[in-house]
């Protein structure tokens, strides 16, 4: 058989086309884990960067992890747009907390991917300075439910991903806390 001849034997170009029906099949299902990978590494240092800008006190920072229509729907008050967010960081009370010495400390939150929306939750907890020399203390921590969206580009640093609403409430006997990180596993 010559190597014209194998091109042309039915056979050949049939167990030929399966190997590459095989391999494009597993090209596609790479770069699909690749793309959700990609998305919550995107999503993960989007809630990580709350942090470190809320306790700068980078109210503009903040405000750009959400929506333009995005909420903050805490147990202390409802913060609407990058407006509300804003007046927070820049609030007394806040501004407060980042002078005597804080640190908003989260948990690695569980990530829930579909499509362009996504669901991350976890903990966070507020620590403050106290007032014994290189000590803090443990002022609150809130289960927190993000809820973000793909309004940008998909090759974006951040893909496109903002949040569009985070839910936070207070590890308290009133369960509220609870009750949200029960829906860690819905999307």
């Amino acid at each position: 058989m010559t190597p014209s001849s194998a091109l042309t034997d039915p056979s050949d170009l049939t167990a030929l086309a399966a190997r590459l029906a095989s391999v494009e099949s597993r090209i596609a299902e790479t770069e699909r884990r690749l793309a959700a990978a990609e998305d919550e590494l995107a999503i993960l240092r989007i809630l990580g960067s709350y942090s470190p800008r809320v306790d700068s006190g980078d109210a503009e920072g903040v405000a750009q992890l959400w929506t333009e229509d995005g909420v903050y729907d805490v147990d202390t008050g409802r913060l609407d747009g990058h407006d509300g967010l804003i007046e927070m960081v820049r609030g007394d009370a806040h501004q407060g907390l980042i002078a005597h010495g804080c640190g908003h400390v989260p948990s690695l939150p569980v990530v829930l991917l579909d499509g362009d929306t996504a669901v991350a939750t976890g903990y966070t907890q507020l620590v403050v300075r106290s007032s014994r020399p290189g000590r803090y203390t443990v002022l609150r921590v809130t289960a927190s439910r993000w809820e973000l969206e793909r309004r940008g580009p998909v090759d974006a640093p951040d893909r496109g991903w903002r949040v569009v609403l985070r839910t936070a409430r207070a590890m308290t006997d009133d369960g509220e806390g609870r009750q949200l990180l029960a829906r860690s596993r819905e999307g």
